[in-house]
C-alpha cells in the first residue's frame, strides 16, 4: 500500500479514524515512531477512549524505551477495557521483558481466555522458561477449568506435549454453528442424522444398535464451505475440534507419518466427544493403485486401521474428511464403518448467496447495496467467488478514493460490474465431476452431482 497516497487521502479527510490508524501503523512498521505517535494522538483528540489508539500509543512508548509510561497506560487501558485481549497480551510481553514471569503468565492467560485467536505458543514457552508456571484457567468442553502447567484441557502430561509437538489446531468449542452457515439445509440435515443426533440421543440410537461416531466425507467444488461446515458441526455438539492438515501427518522419515497419525487418533479418542477434520483428504488417502512407493501405501493402511478402531474404540470420535476430488480417494475408505457417507456440498443457492453477501458487506462503506441483487447475479458462484466480487468492488472504490483524496463508498453499481468480471470457479470443477459421475459411477456415489446438473432425477 502506498503511504504517500494514503497521506494525501488523510489531508482530504483529517478526521478519518480508520485512515489515521492505518497510516500510524505504517509509520510504526518503518520505525518512524514520532510520526506514528503524532497520528495516534490525533485519534485520541477525536476519541479519547479509542482502545486501538491507546494500545498503539503504549506499544510505541515501549518501543521507544519508555516502558514505565507504557505500563501505566496499559494498566489504565486494561482497567477501562477489561475485555480487550490485545491489551492484556501486550502487558504480558512487557512483563516478560521486565523479568516478571508470573505476572506475564497471568496477563497471557487473561488474553487467551478473552480471545483464543491471540494465543502465541512462542510467547507462552518463553514465559514458562522464565518461570511463569503455576495454575491457569483453560476452556474445556465443560467450560472454564483450572489446570496445572503440565495439563492442557482434556489432555495431561505427555498427551499435552504430544498435542503441542503435532502443532494441532485445537478448539474445545468451535466458534460457529449451523445458524452461522447460510443455506445448505440438505447437507446440514445429513450431518445432523449421521453425527449430531447420535451424540445428543445416544440411548435412542443404541436401541437400534447404532453408536455415535464414524466417518463422513464432504466433497464438492473448492470454496463452497466444506471447512466451514466441519467447524459448525463441532460447534453444534460442543465437541473438541481437531483440524488436521498434511503438515501434521507427513514426515520425511519412514514410519514417522504412521506414528503421527496414530497419535492424532489417540488424542481425539481421549478428548471424545471430538471431531477429527481432515482437509484435502485425498492427499492422505490417495488411491494405492496410483502409488509407486510403499511408504505411501503404509500410511494409507495405517489410516484404514485407525478408522476401523482395531487398536482402540472410536466411539464418540467423529471423522470428517473434505475433498475436491473424491474419485482420487482409495476405494477402501468408502466401505461401511469408514467414510460410509459421502455428502455433496454444492455451490450456495440464492438465499445462501444473499446471506454471504450480507456477511461480506459488514464493515464496508456501502451505498445502494441490495444483497438480493448480488445473490441473483452470482448464480453458480462459490462463497470464495462472492468474496472476490466484494474485493474487486472495494479495490475500485479505493482506487477512486486515492484519486479524490476522500472516502468513496462501494456502490451497488460497482458490485454489479464485479459480478460480471469475476468468473465462477466452480465451472471447471463441474466439467471434471460430470465425466466421473457419468462414466465412473458404478457405485452411485456421485448421483448427487448428476441431480444438481439436471442430468438425473
Amino acid at each position: 500500500m502506498d503511504l504517500a497516497a494514503l497521506k494525501l487521502a488523510l489531508e482530504a479527510s483529517p478526521h478519518n479514524i480508520p485512515l489515521l490508524l492505518l497510516v500510524a501503523k505504517m509509520h510504526e512498521d518503518q520505525y518512524e515512531l514520532a510520526e506514528a505517535r503524532a497520528l495516534l494522538e490525533r485519534v485520541l483528540a477525536i476519541d479519547a477512549a479509542h482502545a486501538d489508539a491507546l494500545l498503539g500509543l503504549a506499544r510505541l512508548l515501549d518501543l521507544a524505551g519508555e516502558t514505565s509510561e507504557a505500563v501505566v497506560r496499559l494498566d489504565a487501558l486494561c482497567s477501562m477495557k477489561p475485555d480487550f485481549a490485545a491489551a492484556w497480551l501486550l502487558r504480558s510481553r512487557i512483563a516478560l521483558d521486565e523479568g516478571e514471569a508470573q505476572l506475564a503468565r497471568e496477563c497471557y492467560d487473561k488474553a487467551v481466555a478473552l480471545d483464543r485467536a491471540v494465543a502465541d505458543d512462542e510467547l507462552l514457552q518463553a514465559i514458562l522458561k522464565a518461570g511463569g508456571g503455576g495454575r491457569r484457567t483453560v476452556m474445556t468442553s465443560a467450560g472454564p477449568m483450572e489446570v496445572d502447567d503440565d495439563e492442557d484441557g482434556p489432555f495431561s502430561g505427555m498427551d499435552a506435549v504430544t498435542a503441542r509437538e503435532l502443532d494441532l489446531e485445537f478448539r474445545v468449542r468451535a466458534d460457529i454453528r449451523f445458524g452461522d452457515v447460510g443455506g445448505m439445509e440438505k447437507v446440514k440435515e445429513d450431518i445432523r442424522m449421521k453425527i449430531i443426533h447420535p451424540l445428543k440421543n445416544p440411548d435412542l440410537f443404541a436401541a437400534y444398535g447404532k453408536k455415535a461416531g464414524g466417518g463422513v466425507m464432504l466433497y464438492g467444488p473448492p470454496g463452497c464451505g466444506k471447512t466451514l461446515l466441519a467447524r459448525a458441526t463441532a460447534g453444534e455438539i460442543q465437541a473438541s475440534f481437531f483440524s488436521i492438515g498434511l503438515h501434521h501427518v507427513l514426515d520425511m522419515y519412514i514410519g514417522e507419518s504412521e506414528q503421527k497419525l496414530h497419535k492424532i487418533f489417540e488424542l481425539a479418542r481421549k478428548a471424545a466427544p471430538s471431531v477429527l477434520f481432515f482437509d484435502e483428504i485425498d492427499a492422505l488417502a490417495a488411491d494405492r493403485r496410483d502409488m509407486r512407493q510403499s511408504a505411501g501405501r503404509g500410511l494409507i493402511n495405517q489410516f484404514l486401521e485407525e478408522l476401523d478402531g482395531s487398536r482402540a474404540s472410536n466411539e464418540g470420535v467423529l471423522i470428517l474428511g473434505a475433498t475436491n476430488a473424491p474419485w482420487h480417494v482409495d476405494g477402501a475408505f468408502m466401505r461401511p464403518g469408514r467414510f460410509d457417507r459421502l455428502i455433496f456440498v454444492p455451490p450456495p443457492d440464492e438465499p445462501a448467496r444473499q446471506e454471504i453477501a450480507r456477511i461480506h458487506a459488514r464493515g464496508k462503506p456501502l451505498v445502494d447495496f441490495d444483497p438480493a441483487v448480488v445473490g441473483k447475479k452470482t448464480e453458480g458462484f462459490s462463497g470464495a467467488d462472492i468474496m472476490a466480487v466484494f474485493e474487486q468492488a472495494t479495490e475500485q472504490a479505493l482506487s477512486e478514493a486515492m484519486r479524490k483524496g476522500a472516502v468513496v463508498p462501494v456502490s451497488g453499481k460497482m458490485l454489479a460490474a464485479a459480478c460480471k468480471e469475476v468468473k465462477p470457479s466452480t465451472r471447471k470443477w463441474f466439467e471434471s465431476a460430470k465425466n466421473y459421475a457419468l462414466y465412473a459411477n458404478q457405485s452411485g456415489f456421485y448421483d448427487d452431482v448428476l441431480i444438481y446438473l439436471g442430468l438425473k432425477k
